[in-house]
């Protein structure tokens, strides 16, 4: 499939045309990528340390150089990559989060996709969970998949564009993140508190060993790795441990107040992950958050379905109605005009 066919036009898309109104463009609000908000949020602080114009004239090309470097724009069928959307952080903007695990020689597939959107004016983030086992239709192939297989037969762009058909929704940035850098990212913030009140342990011998151990004040970064790859009780439980990481990471970095760890994060991030946000709109966002001095309030969503095993392996069924209803939810919360009284709360409809 080339980069110039049509794909059917989205809900978002039809009720535009409908409005026949002179086009605007799209302004982006937050990134949920966790190395890319600690990256923007420490920078910011950084900046805000130090008098203007030193860091006008030492700093800010270091920090932006860094962030330019993951810096990796796609063509989609939504707005991302298009840096006229990056104007004010004033309306509704949606991300895909992709967490993956890539390693060399393998091509990799994206075991962690959160779609989120971000509403600044009620401060508010949406984390919609992905099962990576989804059955769907993959964009540019012939059969469903799992989802995951997405990010293995084309890449960020192929993942991007099939959870747009997926949502029937734009996504308008994306932020890949390879799992081997949380561990990095986790032992830079000097580790990360996590909720865990009982052992989390692998017993199945297909799956790779891994134990931690509950109660502890802190948790280092190989711990929180496998916080958030263990697999050994749900899907629904595996999603939730990673949108609390999340919180809890996002949280951490924004308490920090060492400026010296700056280049260490800014080395991992750019090794290990790749968006398609500038960053002079990383840092706008960073600065819009640090202003307000907390993480926004975050309501958790994972798409409904079964598990079901057959010939072929295990996958994850989405029902109709659960799918129809996360339509519904993001419909909800992209909508600029929806008030705040009337977001829906996808944590009351679990």
């Amino acid at each position: 499939m080339s980069d110039q066919e049509e794909y059917p036009l989205t809900r978002s898309k039809r009720h535009q045309t409908k409005k026949k109104k002179k086009p605007k463009s799209k302004k982006p609000l937050i990134i949920i990528a966790i190395i890319l908000l600690l990256i923007g949020t420490m920078g910011f602080a950084f900046r805000k340390e130090l008098v203007p114009i030193a860091f006008k004239l030492f700093l800010e090309d270091r920090v932006k150089d860094r962030i330019d470097s993951a810096y990796e724009p796609i063509k989609v069928t939504g707005p991302a990559g298009n840096e006229e959307n990056q104007d004010k952080l004033t309306k509704p903007f949606s991300m895909l989060l992709l967490g993956v695990d890539e390693r060399e020689g393998d091509v990799g597939r994206s075991d962690t996709m959160i779609y989120a959107v971000f509403r600044p004016e009620e401060h508010r983030m949406l984390l919609m969970s992905i099962p990576r086992d989804s059955y769907v239709p993959i964009v540019g192939r012939d059969k469903r998949n799992k989802i995951n297989a997405a990010y293995a037969f084309g890449g960020t762009k192929m993942s991007v564009e099939t959870v747009e058909q997926l949502l029937q929704t734009d996504v308008d940035y994306y932020a890949k993140v390879n799992f081997q850098a949380l561990v990095e990212v986790v032992d830079a913030l000097g580790g990360v508190e996590l909720p865990i009140t009982e052992v989390i342990e692998n017993k199945q011998k297909i799956h790779i060993k891994l134990r931690i151990e509950p109660n502890k004040p802190i948790y280092d970064g190989a711990d929180a790795l496998n916080y958030v790859r263990y697999r050994e009780d749900s899907d629904y439980k595996r999603t939730e441990r990673q949108r609390i990481f999340i919180k809890q990471a996002t949280e951490r970095a924004l308490s920090l107040g060492n400026i010296t760890k700056i280049p260490q994060l800014m080395e991992i991030a750019s090794s290990n992950m790749k968006t398609d946000m500038t960053s002079d709109f990383i840092i706008d966002l960073a600065e819009s958050l640090y202003d307000k001095g907390s993480v926004p309030q975050m309501s958790s969503y994972m798409l409904k379905g079964e598990g079901e095993n057959n010939q072929y392996g295990w996958y994850y069924m989405l029902s109709d109605q659960g799918l129809a209803e996360a339509q519904e939810i993001v419909d909800n919360w992209m909508d600029e005009n929806t008030a705040a009284t009337d977001l829906i709360d996808p944590e009351l409809k679990e």
